[in-house]
């Protein structure tokens, strides 16, 4: 057999050795003789898992070339010496080695902070992040925390901060439990009325003690420009008190004003009241959901009058309602921060007389004169415009020191239209039903469309339109 075979080769060489030199042979041909006889009667069974003559297995599998990783010219270099043809490329890589090192066939770098660090590819780059994060003993860490943390732990790659900053950012447990940001995103914009009464800001406080009648709330409104408040007591918040209301003691005393602005009330966001307002005209703006600031001069007027009522009430709750009108005239009769004058100079043309310019007579008391009082009025008149234009520019310089003092706050936050976005669940009315472990967003949804700048309307997953408009400062932008 040998001889047959040796016919095939073209060349060979037998070498001939001494037993002693040739144990493995030896042993190997003396083994079969060897062997006990019982050990060909034993039989073996074997589980076959699977049917003899079941096809076979098909895999798909796509091929893609080997990329180099970071780690790999350099432990070229460690080991073998090699550089890049690049004469810069070769430098950089020289100078950037001496803070590595190889132990084990593997890439380790010199730590300042403690021992070597094992240099990691993307893949096990990638697996680190994750079981770190989120995985049996991870805590959700931030991104900085994050990659610290992977440090002591003695793992190492150049773009370890920012990955785990990005990985942080688009965790989605992360997203939806993190912090609400009380910080403003955008700067402050101030509504402007051009004239007096053309302008109202419309509110409802509630609930108080019961009054008689069952009045338990005030729905007030107030003037952007002379800040005059008109409010009245009611038993119940509906769209004909409402449009009552605005009816009564708006459009009856000082004509249909051009712009009325409310929060997301159903008494104001409902047909009735809807309708009343296109009728006649009316531009009616909403703000955004869980966005006082935006009726900020409504929401201030509130604090005043309920602070007056607290303050002459005391212990008697349910006389709220017979005070009230005491309260709105201490209002209408003291000259407002904005303007320097008071709500009622600027309606009327001269200061209302007060109770104590009866008790105390004051200069103006005592030297009333019947027969020329009547030119002195149409005087007042006279000056009225001139008095509203200076209230105008107080007004304006008055806005401008309150947005530059907010806007020193504003940390900006971009979110543009398509952007996917969380919205806090406090300002999504579900608030009541949270507990300690729910989270403080949901979503996400879709920005469908700017109104102005900060507050977007929102649509679902499917592609249905969210009510109302939401303010930037209830929204987070959400990464995937």
């Amino acid at each position: 057999m040998v001889k047959s075979l040796l016919n095939r080769i073209e060349k060979f060489e037998i070498i001939h050795i001494s037993r002693e030199q040739n144990t493995r042979a030896d042993t190997l041909s003396k083994l079969a003789t060897s062997l006990n006889g019982d050990l060909f009667k034993r039989k073996y069974i074997e589980e076959v898992h699977f049917p003899s003559i079941e096809g076979p297995w098909v895999i798909q599998s796509i091929d893609k070339p080997n990329e180099l990783s970071w780690i790999d010219p350099i432990l070229s270099f460690l080991l073998e010496g090699v550089l890049p043809e690049d004469p810069t490329t070769a430098i950089r890589l020289r100078r950037q080695a001496a803070n590595f090192t190889v132990i084990g066939g593997e890439l380790y770098k010199r730590a300042f902070s403690g021992p070597y660090l094992k240099c990691l590819p993307p893949l096990e780059a990638d697996y680190t992040l994750r079981e770190v994060h989120s995985g049996i003993c991870g805590e959700h860490l931030g991104g900085k925390a994050l990659a610290n943390k992977i440090l002591r732990q003695g793992f190492y790659w150049p773009t370890i901060k920012q990955d785990a900053l990005k990985f942080t950012q688009k965790c989605n447990n992360c997203q939806l439990h993190s912090n609400l940001m009380h910080l403003p995103a955008t700067e402050l914009s101030s509504f402007q009325s051009p004239w007096p009464f053309a302008q109202w800001g419309i509110d409802i406080m509630g609930q108080f003690p019961i009054a008689t009648g069952q009045r338990k709330f005030i729905i007030l409104a107030v003037d952007y420009f002379t800040k005059w408040v008109e409010a009245e007591a009611l038993a119940k918040i509906t769209e004909a008190n409402a449009k009552q209301f605005v009816w009564k003691n708006i459009i009856c005393r000082f004509g249909i004003p051009a712009k009325i602005i409310t929060d997301n009330g159903t008494q104001f966001t409902g047909k009735i009241f809807t309708a009343f307002c296109k009728d006649l005209h009316i531009q009616l703006v909403h703000t955004a959901v869980a966005h006082p600031q935006a009726n900020g001069q409504t929401e201030v007027t509130n604090r005043t009058i309920l602070k007056g009522l607290k303050t002459r009430l005391e212990k008697a709750g349910g006389q709220w309602a017979d005070e009230l009108s005491n309260v709105l005239w201490a209002y209408r009769t003291t000259a407002r921060t904005p303007t320097g004058e008071t709500p009622y100079n600027l309606c009327f043309g001269t200061e209302a007389i007060i109770p104590v310019d009866i008790g105390v007579p004051s200069l103006r008391v005592q030297t009333f004169n019947f027969n020329n009082n009547e030119e002195k009025l149409r005087d007042n008149l006279d000056f009225l415009p001139e008095t509203r234009d200076m209230a105008s520019l107080k007004i304006a310089a008055y806005h401008q020191r309150i947005a530059r003092h907010y806007n020193r706050k504003v940390k900006p936050r971009c979110i543009s239209v398509g952007d996917l976005v969380l919205r806090s669940l406090e300002a999504a009315g579900k608030g009541p039903q949270r507990n300690k472990l729910s989270p403080l967003w949901e979503g996400p949804y879709m920005v469908a469309s700017m109104v102005k700048p900060g507050t977007f309307k929102l649509k679902d997953g499917d592609g249905k339109m969210l009510p109302r408009t939401w303010n930037i400062g209830n929204l987070r932008k959400y990464y995937q």
